[in-house]
Order: structure tokens, then sequence, then C-alpha cells
């Protein structure tokens, strides 16, 4: 192990980390950051249980982003039609049923910039109705304004997830319609409204490995670590200009990632996110055994393929995991 792995204050809550201190953790002998890692988790969390939620796509294509990687936006011919905005009841039923097959939060994703008037009353009855389910709630829609945060945290949302993608350096190879910045500032809107945030980010793109560090500081750094940290593999979608990068990550990269991830934000949730279809069950396994303590469950992650119900039930089955029942009580950002 590194010195200065050793000596960087492994495990305790900072906000002050180094991309040289990330790095040093990142790239030791790979038993010794599993070591870590799950040492860490042991700490915080039951090692042995994991929290899943099901993702919605309660409003499909048609965003005004360019996101290289993004089969929603109107810019790439991917083949996917612009659909209206899902009925409230359907969403209670999708509700149901995720609860049904142990997913104690609902996340819904509309395909938008930002919200619109027109649908953005329909969106907080779907979180009040199914808060009213007992699930909790999440909810991304892209960038918000001061109004709308307020609106959300009066109707009870739980989670509002806003991704960061990539480090600042890279972040404009990947997307240009927004900036970073833009994207900081909505978090920080809405963990200065009491909402947890739910941010995260997606291994290759075709950045950097420092890319990656840089990423995880950003988050480790903020005044509040994100409550969730959602670590996406790339889904290369036909038709998006990253269709070609299919293959391109080890996962070994991947799972330290995870595992740095949970080093440096100790009490955040970590989820595997989209991409587990890429992944084995053996690698899948060294995530869990990294700190990844979440999952999207479901057949359908908003446009790409994820992992059935039954085949994730079969793996934990054979890790000895369980699906946390209750959720603890998170800590407000």
């Amino acid at each position: 192990m590194s010195e200065n792995a050793q000596t960087s204050q492994i495990g305790q809550i900072r906000h002050d980390w180094s991309v040289e201190e990330i790095r040093a953790i990142m790239d030791q002998p790979f038993n010794d950051l599993m070591f870590q890692a799950q040492t860490i988790h042991r700490e915080n969390f039951n090692p042995n249980e994991v929290q899943t939620s099901t993702l919605v796509n309660i409003k499909s294509g048609g965003c005004a982003e360019d996101c290289s990687y993004c089969s929603q936006s109107s810019r790439y011919n991917t083949g996917l039609e612009k659909e209206k905005m899902m009925a409230l009841q359907e969403v209670v039923d999708k509700a149901v049923a995720a609860k049904e097959k142990g997913a104690t939060r609902l996340c819904m994703g509309a395909a938008w910039r930002n919200p619109n008037k027109k649908d953005f009353p329909l969106v907080l009855d779907m979180v009040k109705m199914v808060k009213g389910l007992g699930m909790e709630t999440c909810l991304t829609l892209g960038m918000l304004d001061d109004e709308q945060v307020k609106m959300l945290k009066d109707a009870g949302l739980d989670y509002y997830n806003h991704n960061l993608d990539t480090s600042e350096a890279y972040y404009p190879k990947v997307i240009t319609t927004r900036t970073f910045q833009d994207r900081l500032d909505t978090i920080d809107k809405v963990q200065k409204a009491g909402i947890n945030v739910c941010s995260g980010g997606i291994i290759g793109m075709g950045e950097a490995h420092t890319d990656r560090a840089e990423l995880l500081r950003t988050f480790a750094n903020m005044h509040h670590h994100p409550s969730s940290v959602p670590i996406n593999l790339l889904v290369p979608v036909e038709g998006t200009p990253l269709a070609h990068m299919r293959g391109k990550t080890d996962s070994f990269e991947f799972i330290r990632v995870i595992a740095t991830a949970r080093i440096l934000m100790p009490q955040s949730y970590v989820r595997l996110s989209a991409g587990r279809m890429e992944l084995t069950d053996e690698a899948q396994a060294l995530c869990f055994l990294a700190g990844a303590n979440s999952i999207f469950y479901g057949d359908k992650l908003l446009t790409t393929d994820n992992p059935e119900s039954d085949h994730d039930a079969e793996l934990f089955a054979k890790l000895g995991i369980n699906m946390q029942v209750t959720k603890d009580a998170v800590k407000s950002a």
C-alpha cells in the first residue's frame, strides 16, 4: 500500500481531498484497495445489504441537450420516438409493481433540459402519490430554478438526481449545451433546500484515468457529500457520438472507481447503475465487495437494458446479499 494512501486519513469524512491523494488510493495494489474499501464499508453499512431503486422514464425523447452518450437527445438519430408525459396512474401502477418486487425507491426521469410549466404540476402529483405508497422518491428533470426546488421540497421529494458525468476538464468534450458549473449550481440549490442529492458519473467515455479521480474529487469535496453516488459504465448507443466506445473500459478499472468512491464518501450510498449488462456476475460481486450498496432493480433503465429482477435475486442469493427492506433514515443535505 502506498505511503500516501496510508497517511491520508482514510475513512474519515473529509472535504479537502487533493487529486494526488485520490490517485494514490485508486492506483494502489488491487487487494489493498479492496481491503480498505470493504473495511470502511463495514464501518458504515451492513456489508450484506443492498438498497434497490427502480427507474421509470416518465417522459422519453426529444431532449434539447447534446449529451454525447444519450439516446434521448433530439440531435441524434437513435431510433427513439419522442413520447408524451406518462399518465399519473401509470406511474402509480409502476411504483406498486416495483415495490412488490422489493424496490424501496422510485426514480422518475424526464428527458428535459429543464422542467416546463405545463407538466411540472403533474410531476409534483407523481411525487405525492408515490410517497403515499410508502416509497422514497427521486427525480431527474434537468436544471431547476429556485421556485421549482421549493415546490419539490414542499411536495416531499426525497432525492434529486443530477449527474456531473465526468471531470470538469473533460466535460466540454461530452456536452456543450450546458456547462459543468450549471450542473453544480442545480446541485447547490437542491442541497440548500434540504433535498438529498443523487449525483454520479459515467465511466468509459474516453476520459483519462485522472479525469475519473477529478470527478470523484468534485463529489468528495462538496460541502455535503451526495447521499447517493451512481457510477455508470457507458452503454454505447447507435446513432450517438459515443457509439464506438463499446468494450473500451476494463472492468477492474471500473471496480477501482467504485472502491475509491466508497473510501472518499464513507456514508454515501454507492450505486451500480447503467452498464451492469456489460459486467459479469463475478465483476458485480467485486463491486459489492468494493462498497457498492445500491442498484437499479428492473429490466429497463430509461432506454437501456438492465439485468432482469430474477437474475439479480439469483445473484444476491449466491452472494448472501439481502435487499434492504426498510430504508434507514437518510441524513438530509
